[in-house]
């Protein structure tokens, strides 16, 4: 999959009913919770400047959402030693046919790296302990870690992406 087929573009109101219908599918629901309570989240903080919510596209098909942040704006305990300029990824495929083959680790690299060339010294991202698929592909981005952590939605993997390490 070339990098140059992957697209990413800020969300507005008008993707809010295709991100409902994503966080409504199994897989999606399983790891981001009530679809409707999530949904909610996005929709109240599409105007917030210090978080970047994007559709991610392959070759001009929506299939995945990504937000990035800073990550000290919602400070959480195991994050507090990282650089000011840090940022941190939540990220899910939204189109069931998109999932297990490559496309996450692909499209994650490619934000990495973009948020690194913008001036991140490192990227991390914390899926909850038993998502190995997810581990996997972050893994296949370039992502590093196994230390658990405590994040407000339980038992996670610290995962960094270090552009010095990815090189």
């Amino acid at each position: 999959m070339k990098p140059a087929a992957y697209s990413f573009r800020r969300i507005g109101a008008d993707d809010l009913p295709l991100l409902r219908r994503w966080l409504r599918t199994p897989e999606v629901r399983r790891w981001w919770g009530d679809p409707e309570q999530e949904a909610a989240m996005i929709e109240r903080d599409l105007p917030n400047p210090r978080i970047d919510m994007e559709i991610v596209a392959f070759e001009g098909r929506d299939f995945a959402y990504a937000q990035s942040y800073g990550v000290h704006v919602w400070p959480q305990a195991f994050l507090a030693g990282l650089p000011s300029a840090a940022k941190a990824i939540d990220a899910f495929v939204g189109e069931p046919d998109m999932i297990g083959v490559g496309h996450g680790s692909a499209f994650l690299r490619l934000l990495a790296e973009r948020l690194c060339a913008e001036g991140a010294p490192l990227v991390v991202i914390d899926p909850a302990t038993d998502n190995l698929r997810a581990r996997r592909a972050y893994e296949k981005a370039g992502f590093a870690g196994d230390q658990i952590v405590e994040a407000v939605e339980g038992p996670a993997v610290l995962m960094i992406f270090d552009p010095a390490a990815n090189r």
